[in-house]
């Protein structure tokens, strides 16, 4: 990726360009950008559309924001810049690669959402119902694409008037209170939108069981229930939970993915990589504080992601002291070019209530559903730590850590709203220069040049 800047123009390239890969629904070929009154087979492109830009950084931002919350290593020797920018720095807002990442992408998503929003009350092909399920659709995808740019962008402003008007000049600006505020905003309204038997477009295979209004609202709930956890409104979580698709009694592995295919036309799992050859490595700190099983073996999370490889090292040797470290683990998390990646699941959902339980102090709830994932997904004894909020703080972070590891970067989200992102360090270079975590990443320089 080369550095570019993000203009209204610039993004409905982008989205064209990803349009070329075949989504596998019903119309994916290159869909032009849609018009006034569009047929029903012009929603179903755009929708798909959006699908597809959506896609573009699903597998980059769950390696990236691995690296920066400790759970993955990238050595590679053609690019030092995976173990240099960014474990040590300075990120570099002007690369779109690294530092000034996860940003592009997601405006893409949410400008060609606009670009469908825009004329879906034109579409005298669509009823009411169906006009206003695909725009529950269209805000949905907007309010997670905004979640990983406010993710990976936290100390910083972010534009949300993120237009259909070409000619018009970059959008202002707002804190990231308000950009959360529009991120709920935006799944509020979507939820009042999901009414009707059905979409006038098909949905992938990884929304199989949520590609209805009825069940996407489940969707669309689970995603505001992981945005009221983050921003701190726990009986807010636990309402929303109660309306998502949260079942302690079914699959863990219940959910939204994103599809990947070795199909003609269509991008296979970037991250469906040798366990043993790739330059993708499981952080060591995995294996050193996974939980042990009541027969002795590691936390089955663990060994159901991770297995020994050859080692390898990383860093620079022209330090003085060196600075190198090594990883002998390789990911299995995804074993096929076909895995599809997870957005949200069910697994996730029963963390979250009960870190809504543990914020309402509801101790008792909150060890019933963490001991839910230790003893049905780790394979664990029950815990019989201490019954306190610090206490069962790291234990539900420890949960979500081994049960979410290379999903999407819940490591490094998590321990830094706790601001325990010390904890995830054991094994850092000290330096000069000594490794970080960053709290952030920069804004883009192409998006901040037309600003200044």
């Amino acid at each position: 990726m080369t550095p570019t800047k993000v203009t209204p123009v610039l993004l409905a390239i982008a989205l064209l360009e990803a349009a070329a890969c075949n989504y596998d629904i019903a119309n994916p070929n290159s869909p032009a950008i849609i018009g006034e009154n569009p047929s029903a087979a012009q929603v179903s492109a755009a929708a798909n559309g959006i699908l597809i830009a959506t896609r573009q950084d699903v597998s980059d931002w769950a390696l990236d924001a691995a690296i920066f919350g400790r759970e993955a290593f990238r050595i590679d020797p053609a690019d030092p810049r995976f173990v240099q920018e960014m474990m040590q720095g300075p990120l570099d807002p002007g690369s779109r690669a690294f530092g000034g990442d996860h940003w592009l992408e997601e405006y893409s998503a949410i400008r060609s959402a606009n670009d469908l929003l825009a004329v879906i009350g034109t579409a005298s092909s669509l009823t009411a119902e169906q006009q206003n399920a695909t725009r529950g659709f269209a805000h949905t995808l907007q309010a997670y694409n905004f979640t990983i740019i406010l993710d990976s962008h936290t100390q910083d402003q972010i534009p949300i008037d993120v237009g259909t008007d070409a000619s018009a000049p970059p959008a202002a600006f707002v804190t990231n209170a308000e950009a959360w505020n529009h991120v709920i905003a935006l799944l509020d309204q979507g939820a009042t939108e999901l009414a009707g038997a059905a979409f006038p477009f098909v949905l992938p295979a990884g929304f199989t069981g949520f590609n209805t209004p009825a069940t996407f609202l489940q969707f669309n709930r689970a995603l505001r229930a992981r945005v009221a956890v983050y921003r701190g409104d726990y009986a807010g979580a636990l309402t929303f939970l109660s309306q998502s698709f949260l079942n302690p009694a079914g699959s863990l592995d219940l959910g939204v993915y994103m599809d990947y295919s070795t199909g003609a036309g269509d991008l296979p799992n970037p991250l469906a990589v040798s366990s043993q050859t790739s330059e993708n490595f499981g952080h060591p700190t995995l294996e050193t504080q996974a939980q042990l099983q009541p027969g002795g073996a590691l936390d089955q999370r663990f060994l159901n992601k991770l297995v020994k490889r050859p080692s390898r090292s990383g860093g620079t040797t022209n330090t003085d002291p060196v600075q190198t470290f090594s990883s002998d683990l390789g990911w299995i998390r995804y074993p096929s070019p076909n895995s599809p990646i997870p957005l949200i699941r069910n697994e996730e959902l029963i963390l979250l209530r009960a870190e809504a339980e543990l914020g309402l102090s509801d101790f008792g709830n909150a060890v019933n559903d963490i001991n839910l994932i230790r003893q049905t997904s780790g394979l664990l004894a029950p815990y019989v730590g201490a019954v306190d909020q610090p206490s069962l703080l790291a234990e539900l972070l420890y949960n979500k850590r081994y049960s979410l590891m290379y999903e999407g970067g819940h490591s490094w989200i998590d321990y830094r709203r706790y601001g325990l992102t010390a904890n995830l360090q054991a094994i850092d270079r000290p330096g000069p220069p000594p490794d970080v975590i960053f709290p952030t990443l920069p804004i883009p320089t192409a998006e901040t040049q037309p600003r200044t």
